[in-house]
């Protein structure tokens, strides 16, 4: 019999946990051949999540947990689950239920038929989000496509049915700056993505704020592609093109008219529109740095408070 680990990253989300174990429990009475085991990753909740765990637990001891000692944020959480998972198969949900659990058993089966190493799946419309935000998401995936070597699906979630060997290897990934949606194309493996429309929460509200999936997107482009240090070599490059030109010009327009180019409100703006540039390259080449420095920390990725 095949046992399916189902890891679910939860942070401030009590008013979720039961509806989620309720939702996945009947779609597990149509898979009678399957095993199972919960892995709640609680990401250093402040509200009750974990009363909420502990009460599934004292019912059902499929259900096991792991607390952070503070939040961690979700990719720690997604390898925190992966990590103590022991399932033949592996999946990641959200407990909001925007991952409709009714999609369980296809992609179980498209799993264990052996055409596929993994289902993932996919969101075609972003219907209840804001205009904005949907602009930006396609934004995101448009460019990361473009300068970024591992292709990432649009739309696609961290929801899929993995087989424990494609699990090993992206456990085998250990840098601290995790970005779980390239590494889940960058290790490979045959993947098919099932499509559905956008489902709204069942309950409370996201912990994502706008400025968090800034800064998560941007996190992805700096681990996958090495475009913006080219981006930034280009831009000094050309900048150090054009103040040649400049100086040669006015070399030479001092030496036949025999007098200086007056301006200074046009110098000072091109002054500061240069260490503009400057500050923006240094900037590019920092992010970078950063992420090397907190690699050669060797830091552990979360900190445990709990394991049960």
């Amino acid at each position: 019999m095949l046992k399916l680990s189902i890891i679910v990253p939860v942070y401030n989300e009590e008013e979720t946990i039961a509806l989620f174990y309720d939702a996945v429990q009947a779609v597990h009475a149509e898979l009678n051949d399957i095993e199972y085991e919960y892995w709640f990753i609680d990401d250093g909740s402040s509200d009750h999540t974990m009363v909420e765990v502990r009460k599934l637990q004292e019912k059902d001891a499929a259900v096991h947990y792991v607390t952070f000692a503070r939040n961690f944020g979700k990719e720690a959480a997604l390898y925190a689950g992966l990590k103590n998972a022991t399932g033949d198969l592996v999946t990641v949900m959200d407990v909001d239920l925007q991952d409709p659990p009714a999609l369980l058993p296809e992609m179980i089966a498209g799993v264990v038929s052996g055409e596929w190493d993994c289902i993932g799946t996919r969101r075609i419309s972003r219907d209840g989000e804001s205009k904005i935000r949907t602009m930006f998401a396609n934004t995101f995936y448009w460019l990361i496509n473009k300068i970024s070597p591992v292709e990432m699906v649009p739309g696609a979630r961290d929801f899929r049915v993995m087989t424990r060997q494609m699990v090993d290897s992206i456990l085998e990934l250990g840098e601290y700056n995790r970005f779980s949606k390239g590494i889940f194309s960058w290790v490979g493996f045959k993947t098919k993505y099932l499509e559905y429309k956008n489902i709204e929460r069942v309950a409370g509200t996201t912990s994502w704020s706008f400025w968090g999936l800034f800064r998560y997107a941007i996190e992805g482009i700096v681990t996958f592609s090495e475009a913006p240090l080219i981006f930034a070599s280009g831009l000094g490059a050309t900048m150090a093109g054009v103040a040649s030109v400049s100086l040669i010009f006015v070399v030479i327009r001092a030496l036949l008219t025999n007098t200086s180019v007056a301006g200074w409100a046009s110098t000072i703006s091109i002054v500061l529109f240069i260490g503009g540039i400057q500050l923006l390259v240094l900037g590019i080449i920092g992010r970078y740095i950063g992420n090397i420095y907190m690699e050669v920390k060797h830091r552990p990725i979360y900190v445990a408070r709990e394991i049960k």
